[in-house]
């Protein structure tokens, strides 16, 4: 009989995580943006000179989130 004591934790490295999935992969990702992303996206458009839009869904909003990050330095890890 296994036990949590035998798993080895090398293999349980290696299994890819679940918590970073491709916004295109979503199951709500054609939702409407949640409001955390709404805020957070035009503070983002602000900064970089670029117009919020207000229809974008879940996941377009985090892939405009994400290029958004990239031209102003924000969300990078120091």
């Amino acid at each position: 009989m296994s036990t949590d004591k035998d798993k080895d934790p090398v293999d349980e490295q290696a299994a890819p995580s679940n918590t970073i999935k491709d916004p295109n992969d979503w199951a709500t990702g054609e939702e409407t943006m949640t409001g955390a992303q709404a805020s957070y996206l035009k503070t983002l458009c602000s900064e970089a000179g670029e117009e919020f839009d207000p229809s974008l869904n879940k996941a377009d909003a985090s892939k405009r989130i994400d290029e958004l990050q990239k031209s102003t330095g924000r969300g990078k890890s120091h």
